[in-house]
């Protein structure tokens, strides 16, 4: 039970940073439908910003911010010149997404060479015992932040106007055209909202596992598979998706073999594609959307 329990904790924190990564993913497929290949490269530009602002001596909170700031600004500038000018041709934007990634991972290594890097821990390292298990202070502020931000999200959503927006360009792209809500207009929020969540998930993380100029490219992979698990058009779905496939990943990793940890992220999306390509939770997103018709 012990080990149940450590095994438990760290897949919601692994399964926090998927389900970042997967809501990034669905806040712009729902508005350009295109799936940006690019988000997990979001979080390590997001991460190797704070890293590099920290060092130069700014106070841990404010290199954050900035990078939290610059990291949404970059994706607007992706937007802007790279999606935005394909129009509405689907297949030419994934393409896109994929080479911007590439151009990210170029610019990383310019940059920042290959090295690993990390952020110190938020709250020092000294860990907390609980129920048997080893809990570091670094993954409440993951598993808290995670919890933090999908409230806020989901109130975001619910009663703002842009959020409203974002739901009625998902339902039905046409229809918000035609009561003036501009798609041109919301696809930079919805990539600035993307890039804030991407290197969120890059910061919190980084004081656990050490970022390079290829780390983004897993997690994207596997915030792929958490949108896929969850239902692509379904934010709270991808949490969930990722929490799923966090745990899932810990539970075989230690129950079966560390080989197996990254196969059973392919074995889900395999699996949900095949069996369930609308995932767990689009259904339910589906009826409650018919129920505010």
């Amino acid at each position: 039970m012990v080990d149940a329990l450590q095994f438990l904790v760290s897949g919601l924190v692994i399964g926090s940073i998927y389900g970042l990564a997967g809501i990034g993913f669905t806040g712009i497929y729902n508005v350009t439908g295109v799936v940006n290949f690019a988000q997990g490269d979001k979080a390590m530009i997001g991460a190797m910003l704070a890293i590099s602002l920290s060092q130069m001596g700014l106070p841990p909170i404010v290199a954050i911010l900035l990078a939290v700031g610059l990291t949404g600004a970059v994706a607007v500038v992706i937007e802007c010149f790279t999606v935005r000018p394909v129009g509405n041709d689907v297949w030419r934007g994934i393409i896109v997404t994929i080479g911007v990634g590439i151009v990210l991972r170029g610019i990383a290594v310019v940059v920042w060479g290959t090295e690993a890097r990390g952020l110190p821990a938020f709250s020092g390292e000294e860990p907390i015992h609980f129920l048997g298990a080893t809990v570091s202070p670094q993954s409440l502020w993951v598993m808290g932040i995670t919890a933090v931000l999908a409230i806020g999200l989901a109130l975001f959503f619910q009663l703002t106007f842009i959020g409203k927006a974002f739901r009625a360009c998902a339902v039905n792209p046409f229809a918000s055209r035609i009561v003036g809500i501009e798609i041109r207009t919301m696809s930079p929020i919805a990539f600035a909202i993307s890039g804030v969540l991407g290197a969120i998930a890059g910061i919190i993380i980084a004081p656990i596992t050490l970022m390079q100029y290829d780390t983004g490219l897993l997690i994207g992979l596997k915030g792929f598979v958490a949108c896929i698990i969850g239902g692509f058009g379904n934010p709270m779905g991808a949490l969930l998706g990722g929490l799923i496939l966090g745990i899932a990943e810990t539970f075989s990793a230690g129950y079966l073999s560390s080989g197996y940890k990254n196969a059973i992220a392919f074995v889900l999306l395999l699996g949900f594609l095949i069996f369930r390509p609308e995932g767990l939770f689009r259904e339910i997103d589906s009826k409650l959307v018919k129920h505010e018709r």
